[in-house]
């Protein structure tokens, strides 16, 4: 079948693995990208061989042979330009977040719905072989109901390196809305949909390359959290730039009969990658299960992954998988599984929490979302 022609927007270091990822499949094709720089887009184009440089996104957006805009803009814009791509007729995938604030998202789901339209967001992360081997291991009742799950999303942020560290404690910075993302959209692909949060959070910032120089903290520094979801379990979330090191696993999921366990393989590992270790004890691996305690404990059980985006490495970056499972949905009328809908429904999570922690009240969400289907082990093979 005639591939969906594809407009990237944005040119910046990300666009190289989206652009490389995206040329692998038939089911799309590239054929456009836009920038601000037109002497760096040309050089992009060129690099990937790609047939359309734009200097504006106007042009690219304007352009009648593009049906998708891949919009990997600055944040502070993805509003702007998936608007003006869905006013033109465009499908759009963007990168995280689908907007800035809640009304945003849902203007633009409004529009995509008027026009017959299809929105998806990353992260696309919930495909990869380690969240997806999860969710295989929730579906087989392997840790029977799933009970509550926890979430770790800890660094030291920013400021000890970086020499202009302010934007990431401006307004749609902080630990929250910077790597959040990847672990609520973790827990939502698990879990299903949430009902409401409550939080707790703090401002600090100590600033090694800027030392004796005053940097505005808009957002909190340190925020822990629950979050409630439809099917009853409960979730402690914990988003903080001021933790020098942790052992902390990144993501655990609790059942009945069983823990998933997500644990750390590097400073930076978590649901933001694709790949990595999943762990796995049941009852009958449980540590202390008998009294007096063994003198040899059982050790979690390593569940070998199933799935190809990311089940070689930990590092095997497949970003725009999301778009490809977008590409297909569009030509069987199935939901993309990193649905727009989704994407609307995390930020409202991440700004109910800062609100709860600013007005220490619990805040009910008035989003949903449909919890995704799992991806097939032979994607994209089998939706050829």
């Amino acid at each position: 079948m005639t591939p969906f022609n594809i407009g990237v927007l944005g040119i910046g270091d990300i666009s190289d693995v989206y652009i490389q990822n995206l040329q692998k499949y038939g089911v799309v094709h590239v054929l456009a990208c836009a920038g601000r720089d037109l002497a760096k887009v040309q050089a992009k184009a060129a690099q990937h061989g790609i047939a359309r440089a734009y200097a504006t996104a106007q042009e690219l957006i304007a352009d009648p042979d593009i049906h998708i805009v891949l919009n990997l803009t600055l944040p502070a814009v993805h509003a702007e330009l998936t608007l003006a791509a869905l006013r033109a007729g465009k499908h759009v995938y963007t990168e995280k977040p689908l907007a800035t604030n809640v009304a945003q998202c849902a203007e633009i789901l409004a529009l995509a719905a008027e026009r017959g339209l299809v929105v998806a967001c990353a992260p696309d992360t919930i495909l990869g072989s380690r969240l997806q081997t999860c969710r295989q291991l929730i579906d087989e009742g392997r840790i029977g109901e799933v009970t509550g799950a926890s979430a770790f999303v800890v660094s030291h942020g920013h400021e000890w390196f970086h020499p202009n560290p302010a934007f990431f404690y401006q307004p749609g910075g902080g630990p929250l809305l910077d790597i959040g993302p990847y672990y609520i959209a973790a827990l939502l692909s698990l879990l299903g949909p949430a009902t409401r949060c409550c939080a707790m959070g703090k401002r600090t910032i100590h600033s090694e390359p800027l030392r004796g120089t005053e940097i505005a903290v808009e957002v909190d520094t340190h925020i822990s959290g629950n979050i409630e979801f439809a099917n009853g379990a409960i979730a402690t979330v914990l988003a903080s730039f001021d933790v020098w090191d942790s052992e902390l696993p990144r993501l655990e999921i609790y059942g009945t009969k069983g823990t998933i366990c997500l644990r750390d393989i590097d400073p930076v590992d978590g649901p933001n990658l694709f790949g990595g270790e999943v762990l796995l004890r049941t009852v009958d691996e449980y540590r202390w299960k008998s009294l007096p305690r063994p003198a040899v404990q059982p050790d979690w059980i390593r569940v070998p992954a199933q799935h190809r985006f990311g089940e070689t490495s930990h590092r095997v970056n497949s970003r725009g998988i999301g778009l490809i499972d977008m590409a297909y949905a569009i030509r069987q009328r199935r939901a993309a599984r990193a649905s727009g809908a989704m994407g609307l429904h995390c930020l409202e999570v991440m700004e109910a929490m800062l609100t709860s922690a600013a007005e220490g009240r619990f805040v009910s969400l008035q989003t949903t979302c449909e919890r995704p289907a799992p991806l097939p082990v032979d994607f994209p093979d089998r939706e050829a």
